[in-house]
């Protein structure tokens, strides 16, 4: 896995487990000094191992859904594709825009509220570039189910011990401004130390830490964790999207692979695909493999399938912005 030794490898799995941990607690936990673990952190923020630190939020207490969005270009241009992409980047809603490598180019989902809401924004869409799209598929996306990133250690048993972020439909809850301005910036910045996020959002470190008990325990901050950029370890993102013959074997199959430490996500949508698993893996073959291993589990339980390769992430993001 790229150039890392097995204390790097420790240190992103205590990362992905909960990036807001001190240097001193990951140090006991990895075996190495603050000193040194803050060198080694530094070191592969610099080299784009490390992308950032984010809180995952789960909007759904907030009232929000989510719509996906599935594009295929046609005849589009590279300057006009990018303008698309900031088009999708720049809306304050949306929650993820990813390019892929597969039978569609463009991966997007968006927060909103109201149906019409996200009727007017994908209407003004199409008005302006629909004539580039060959192919758009629509869905609601119901819940998201990220394992924690086990594959990073040798040890065979860890996948059993992995946490689970799930971002789930849930009652609303109302929270104040100033909750929010500590979302928003927790979003994209989950191991601002804690004095200077109070001094942000106006409050002292003792209520501020309050306030993040709070948020956690009515569930709307479901984890903080570190985002990689996992082609410089020599690895990719895959998405696995599965038509099943027998929609009953959904639970079983997902059972099966949550025992494999490259699975890494459960998305879980009405309007694509019965079952969409993603994976990060050496290579393609390797996904062969995953997928010859469910056909022998299970056989006779998959219609049809497709898969594709993250090729950029551009935006990622569990919060709409403030603006």
């Amino acid at each position: 896995m790229g150039k890392l030794d097995l204390k790097d490898r420790k240190i992103l799995y205590q990362l992905d487990l909960n990036s807001r941990q001190t240097l001193t607690q990951l140090g006991k936990k990895v075996g190495l000094g603050r000193n040194v673990v803050a060198y080694r952190i530094k070191k592969m923020q610099d080299t784009g191992i490390i992308k950032n630190f984010y809180t995952n939020i789960n909007c759904f207490k907030f009232g929000y859904m989510i719509f996906r969005i599935y594009i295929r270009f046609q005849y589009t241009p590279s300057k006009t594709k990018n303008e698309i992409i900031n088009h999708f980047i720049n809306y304050k809603n949306s929650m993820a825009v990813n390019s892929v490598k597969g039978d569609i180019d463009l991966s997007v989902l968006l927060w909103v509220k109201k149906d019409h809401e996200f009727y007017e924004f994908w209407n003004n869409t199409i008005n302006k570039y629909g004539e580039y799209f060959d192919e758009k598929i629509l869905s609601i996306y119901v819940q998201g189910d990220e394992y924690q990133y086990s594959f990073l250690l040798p040890e065979k048993n860890i996948t059993n011990q992995r946490k689970k972020f799930s971002t789930i439909k849930d009652k609303p809850i109302e929270i104040d401004e100033i909750d929010y301005k500590i979302l928003d910036i927790l979003a994209v910045n989950a191991r601002i130390p804690l004095i200077e996020l109070a001094n942000k959002v106006g409050c002292s470190s003792q209520t501020l830490e309050h306030r993040l008990k709070a948020l956690k325990q009515k569930k709307v901050i479901i984890g903080f964790r570190a985002e990689l950029d996992f082609s410089k370890l020599g690895l990719r993102w895959c998405d696995l999207k599965i038509n099943l013959k027998k929609h009953s074997e959904r639970k079983k199959i997902v059972q099966y692979m949550e025992k494999n430490p490259n699975f890494v996500c459960l998305d879980t949508a009405v309007g694509y695909k019965d079952l969409e698993m993603e994976f990060i893996i050496e290579n393609f073959d390797r996904l062969d493999e995953i997928i010859d291993e469910i056909e022998e589990k299970f056989p006779n339980a998959i219609r049809n399938y497709v898969y594709w390769s993250d090729v950029k992430r551009h935006k990622y993001r569990f919060l709409p912005e403030l603006k």
